[in-house]
């Protein structure tokens, strides 16, 4: 089974196998996590995601990590929160499963998350967390080849929030 921590810390610092990338869905940078892990990479990721077509919500493609110390980055798109009304929660969960079954079907034994659609997607933070965590949680327990999954917080609120959700799930 694999091991599921949080911490807190800079995703793009992360020496793993795979981060995750919250992209949105051109693939072709932004704000936040996306736009510091575009900084972080250099130039070449921005021409491979040129390359993929774009992402719809839920989905996840990967792309090399260039100067990175992760191997791969897996972009996914999570859902804009609309209040719940369009299947934003199950979409939120597979962007994790989606991530998940990309990373194994690419060798990725460790991999990172990050809080997913809770920026400037507006998505609510508890309720992102226990999504995240009990997907994380469900889905790594049929994945055997997965030894390590971190749930990386950028701040000290989300880092309690998913420990808090990680110790319900």
């Amino acid at each position: 089974m694999a091991e599921i921590r949080v911490q807190k810390g800079d995703i793009t610092k992360l020496e793993v196998d795979a981060i995750v990338n919250a992209a949105n869905a051109s693939l072709m940078g932004g704000g936040g996590v996306d736009g510091a892990i575009h900084r972080a990479a250099g130039p070449e990721l921005l021409k491979e995601c040129a390359s993929l077509g774009g992402c719809k919500t839920g989905e996840a493609k990967i792309t090399g990590a260039y100067d990175l110390p992760a191997k791969h980055v897996i972009h996914t798109v999570g859902p804009v929160w609309h209040g719940g009304e369009n299947n934003e929660e199950a979409q939120l969960a597979l962007c994790y499963q989606n991530a998940l079954q990309l990373a194994v079907a690419n060798d990725c034994k460790t991999i990172a998350f990050p809080a997913i659609s809770t920026g400037i997607y507006d998505f609510p933070a508890e309720k992102a967390a226990a999504i995240a965590t009990g997907t994380v949680k469900r889905v790594t327990e049929g994945l055997p080849s997965i030894e390590t999954v971190i749930l990386i917080a950028f701040d000290s609120d989300t880092e309690e929030l998913l420990n808090h959700a990680l110790a319900g799930a």
